[in-house]
C-alpha cells in the first residue's frame, strides 16, 4: 500500500505563515527587499535564482552550482570542485563567457542566499569579458529559502536523481549535463505543457 511518504512529490499542505527572522548581520549585498518588482511577477525575462547542491559530509568537497530562471524555469547546473567563493565566482565566469555579449541581458538579477560561496558580490557582478558589471545579485532574508522557490523545487529534482550524501566527485560532467538536458527538456504544466528549453529559447530569440 502506497503511503504519503513513498510519494516523490508530496501532496500540497496549507502553508504556514513564515515568519522573516531578522538578521544577525547586514546582507552581503543588496537585500531582496531592493530587488525590482517586475521579478516577482515572473513575466520579465531574464532574472534567475541561484544556490549550490553539494556532496556528503563524508564524502568528497564536489559541488554544483544550480541557476533558475524564474519566467521559464531554465534550469543550468555547473560542477564546482568545492563550494568556496573562488569556485562560484568562476563558474559563473564560465557561464559568461558562453553567453558573451547576450549574457547582461539574459541575467538581468540573480537571487542568492547569505551562503559564505556569495559572499563576494563585488566580483560576482563584474563581468570577465568587458568593463563594468554583468549582472545584480540580490541577497534573501536569513532562513527564507521559500524566497527562491523555483531554484529549491528544482533542487528538489536533482535530489531525487542524486540524493544526500552523493559524492559529486564520481558523478562526471557529462552526466551532470546530460541530467540538466533532461530537466530542460520535458514538457511543464505552469508553462502550457511546453518544455523550459523551448520558452526559454522563445525569449532568447526575442532579445
Amino acid at each position: 500500500m502506497l503511503t504519503n511518504k513513498d510519494l516523490p512529490e508530496k501532496a500540497k499542505r496549507k502553508r504556514k505563515y513564515r515568519k522573516v527572522k531578522t538578521a544577525k548581520r547586514a546582507p552581503r549585498g543588496k537585500s531582496i527587499e531592493k530587488r525590482p518588482a517586475e521579478v516577482e511577477g515572473r513575466e520579465v525575462f531574464g532574472h534567475w535564482e541561484m544556490d549550490t547542491v553539494y556532496s556528503g559530509k563524508q564524502t568528497s568537497k564536489k559541488a554544483l552550482l544550480v541557476l533558475t530562471e524564474r519566467k521559464t524555469r531554465q534550469e543550468i547546473i555547473e560542477r564546482m570542485p568545492d563550494r568556496t567563493e573562488e569556485s562560484t565566482i568562476k563558474a559563473l565566469d564560465r557561464i559568461e563567457r558562453r553567453f558573451g555579449a547576450l549574457f547582461r541581458k539574459v541575467f538581468k538579477t540573480i537571487t542568492v542566499d547569505n551562503g559564505g560561496e556569495f559572499s563576494n558580490v563585488e566580483r560576482l557582478e563584474q563581468s570577465v569579458i568587458r568593463k563594468g558589471k554583468r549582472t545584480r545579485f540580490y541577497y534573501c532574508h536569513p532562513y527564507s529559502s521559500f524566497e527562491r522557490g523555483s531554484n529549491e523545487n528544482q533542487n528538489r529534482m536533482i535530489r531525487r536523481r542524486y540524493p544526500k550524501g552523493t559524492d559529486f566527485g564520481k558523478v562526471s560532467t557529462a552526466a551532470i549535463k546530460n541530467f540538466e538536458q533532461w530537466i530542460n527538456n520535458y514538457p511543464r504544466e505552469i508553462l502550457g505543457w511546453k518544455t523550459s528549453a523551448m520558452c526559454f529559447r522563445e525569449c532568447l530569440d526575442a532579445l
